[in-house]
């Protein structure tokens, strides 16, 4: 099976995953995709919902970080916008930007849970980085240019998984059922 770009977790939206689920599972900070993840990636501002959950976050003390191959231009007034600290050209799925971001928090891998919408960036960076991640179904179904190809692997590589586990389900917590086996 191809266990690289398995996800450890897959929660329907990245609102689903709470503070006390991520201490329960030892977790100290989110990084999150940006693209498709936190915002749709034709609108840079955000919503209230994703506002309201990253202030859930920060009154729990977990720090979210924005983990994206975009530029820093694009990244920054994004971030500046959610008031959150980011890791552009992150060079997913090497490991470079989640060495970067594990020590902007000074955490081990192990304290630290990747978000992310695309398994052929996201989930294979974190599985390489040896980081823990939750795949969430992506905020629209379209996407940019640059993404497109990889949406289309990706459909390949996760109807071939789940036909082989059928543990791979959507679910609405990281503590539903637990781990996907």
């Amino acid at each position: 099976m191809l266990t690289i770009f398995k996800p450890t977790y897959m929660v329907e939206a990245i609102y689903h995953i709470t503070p006390e689920q991520l201490k329960e599972q030892n977790v100290k900070a989110v990084l999150a995709d940006l693209d498709n993840t936190l915002i749709a990636w034709n609108n840079p501002d955000g919503t209230e919902e994703l506002i309201e959950w990253i202030n859930i976050m920060e009154k729990a003390g977990i720090p979210v970080v924005i983990l994206s191959n975009n530029k820093a231009t694009r990244v920054e007034r994004v971030a500046k916008v959610l008031q959150l600290d980011y890791v552009s050209r992150a060079l997913k799925p090497t490991t470079i930007g989640f060495k970067r971001a594990s020590k902007k928090l000074n955490l081990s891998t192990d304290e630290i849970i990747m978000v992310g919408d695309q398994i052929i960036t996201d989930i294979w960076g974190a599985n390489l980085a040896g980081i823990r991640n939750v795949l969430v179904k992506p905020i629209l179904n379209t996407d940019a240019w640059n993404t497109r190809f990889n949406r289309f692997m990706e459909l390949h590589i996760m109807n071939y998984m789940i036909k082989k586990d059928p543990t791979m389900r959507w679910r609405k917590s990281i503590n539903d059922d637990s781990r996907i086996k």
